[in-house]
C-alpha cells in the first residue's frame, strides 16, 4: 500500500506529536517511536492493554491509532500473537521506501511528484514513508539528517531524495546524507536535482526534466520576441538544476550571436547598470518575487521588462501579470521515479541513469503575448 495524500497535509499531520484528537496523538507518538527506532523492524508493539495504560485512554482510541498504523504499512497484526513493526523489505507484501524531501510543502512541484509516485502503475503494495520530525526544532538541514537516520534505522528498501538548496551548508549536508545511505547500502533516487554541480553527476539515478533544454526554450522565447538584453535571475546557493538552466540560457544567447550576461540576483542594481529588457528566472517563485520587486520600482511588466519562469506552479496564473513559464510534468516525474527505484532495487548493478522528461513552454502575459480566453490550460 502506498501512502497517499497531499504533501503538506500529510507531512504536517505526522509531525505534530501532541496535537489533534486523542487517537491522533497516540498515532503520532507511536509513529515517531517506530521511525526513530525505539520499536525495531520485526519487533512487537506493547499490548493494547499496555498502550491504554500508557496513554490514559480507551481501547477504542488505541485500536483506532493502531489500525491507522496498519493502514500506512508500518505495522502488521499477527493473529494470536500481537502487533509487530513491519519489516522494510517484506517480500510478497512489497517494499517500504522513504521520502526525504526537505522542501516538501515549501516548493510546490514536490506534492504532485509524490502523488505521481502514489499513482504509479508499478506501485502495487509498496509503502512510502513520509517521515516524521519536529518541524519547530532545529534547522532544515538538521531535520533532513533526522529523516535520513530514521530511514536507515527502519532499513527501508530505498530513499527518494530531493537534495537541499538555498542554504550555505547545503552541499555538506547533501553529501553527508548520501554517504550515510551508501554506507547502509540503501538505494536512492534523486528527484529534480543532483548533489554535484552541473555538468558533473553523482553515481545515483536522477529523475527530472532536461533543465538545459528548459533554459534554452525560455531564453529563445524572449529572443524571438525581440528582447536582446536578457539576464538570468537566480538566488544564491541554488540547486545544480539552476546551473543547467543557466547553461541553456547561455547556449541560446550564443545561437543568436549575443554575449551572455552574469547571473543576476539584485534587480535594482541590474536595472540601474544594464537596463535589461528580459529575465529568465530560475523558477516561478523567483519570478514572482522579481515581478513584485520590479513593480515596486515602477518597472512595467511586460512593456519594460518581460519575464519567463520555470515549473508552472499553480500560482503562476495568479501573479499580478500571469507568468510565462516552463511546465514540469510533475506527476509523470513521480511515476518515472517509482519505476526507476523498483528497477534499481531489482538490479543493483545496473548503470546509473538520468531519466529526463520533456518540458514545454506555457505562454502567458508576462512576455507581452496574451492568451485568448481564460488562462492557459495546465496539467501536472
Amino acid at each position: 500500500m502506498l501512502l497517499k495524500g497531499t504533501g503538506q497535509e500529510a507531512y504536517s499531520t505526522i509531525t505534530r506529536a501532541h496535537a489533534g484528537p486523542k487517537y491522533q496523538q497516540v498515532f503520532n507518538v507511536l509513529h515517531q517511536d517506530i521511525l526513530s527506532g525505539k520499536y525495531k523492524p520485526g519487533g512487537k508493539l506493547p499490548s493494547e492493554a499496555a498502550l491504554v495504560k500508557q496513554f490514559g485512554t480507551s481501547r477504542i482510541t488505541v485500536g483506532r491509532a493502531v489500525r491507522d498504523l496498519r493502514q500506512q504499512g508500518l505495522v502488521e497484526r499477527r493473529a494470536g500473537s500481537g502487533t509487530y513493526v513491519r519489516e522494510a523489505k517484506s517480500g510478497a507484501s512489497g517494499f517500504m521506501f522513504g521520502l526525504l524531501i526537505p522542501e516538501l510543502g515549501e516548493t510546490e512541484i514536490f506534492e504532485p511528484i509524490c502523488e505521481g509516485m502514489a499513482g504509479a502503475p508499478e506501485a502495487g503494495q509498496h509503502a512510502l514513508l513520509w517521515g516524521a520530525t519536529n518541524s519547530s526544532a532545529g534547522t532544515k538541514e538538521e531535520r533532513a539528517w533526522q529523516l535520513c537516520e530514521q530511514y536507515i534505522s527502519r532499513r527501508v528498501a530505498g530513499v527518494f531524495f530531493a537534495p537541499l538548496e538555498l542554504t550555505p551548508s547545503k552541499d555538506e549536508v547533501n553529501h553527508r546524507i548520501v554517504r550515510a545511505l551508501e554506507k547502509a547500502r540503501i538505494p536512492l533516487v534523486l528527484l529534480d536535482r543532483c548533489i554535484l554541480p552541473y555538468p558533473h553527476r553523482s553515481p545515483h539515478d536522477l529523475v527530472g526534466i532536461d533543465n538545459r533544454r528548459a533554459g534554452y526554450l525560455a531564453t529563445e522565447h524572449l529572443l524571438k520576441l525581440g528582447r536582446r538584453r536578457v539576464f538570468f535571475f537566480a538566488q544564491p546557493n541554488s540547486a545544480p538544476t539552476v546551473e543547467a538552466r543557466v547553461a541553456g540560457y547561455r547556449e541560446a544567447l550564443h545561437a543568436y550571436g549575443i554575449a551572455p550576461n552574469a547571473v543576476a540576483s539584485d534587480a535594482a542594481r541590474i536595472l540601474k547598470t544594464a537596463h535589461p529588457d528580459g529575465f529568465v528566472c530560475a523558477n516561478d517563485r523567483t519570478a514572482g518575487q522579481l515581478m513584485q520587486r520590479l513593480m515596486a520600482l515602477r518597472v512595467r511588466v511586460p512593456k519594460d521588462v518581460a519575464i519567463v519562469g520555470m515549473d508552472d506552479v499553480e500560482y503562476a496564473t495568479l501573479l499580478p501579470v500571469p507568468l510565462t513559464t516552463i511546465h514540469q510534468p510533475c506527476r509523470a516525474i513521480g511515476e518515472a521515479a517509482m519505476s526507476v527505484m523498483l528497477e534499481r532495487v531489482a538490479r543493483p548493478a545496473m548503470l546509473t541513469r538520468d531519466v529526463l522528461l520533456d518540458c514545454r513552454l506555457v505562454v502567458r502575459e508576462s512576455c507581452g503575448t496574451r492568451v485568448s480566453g481564460a488562462a492557459h490550460p495546465r496539467t501536472a
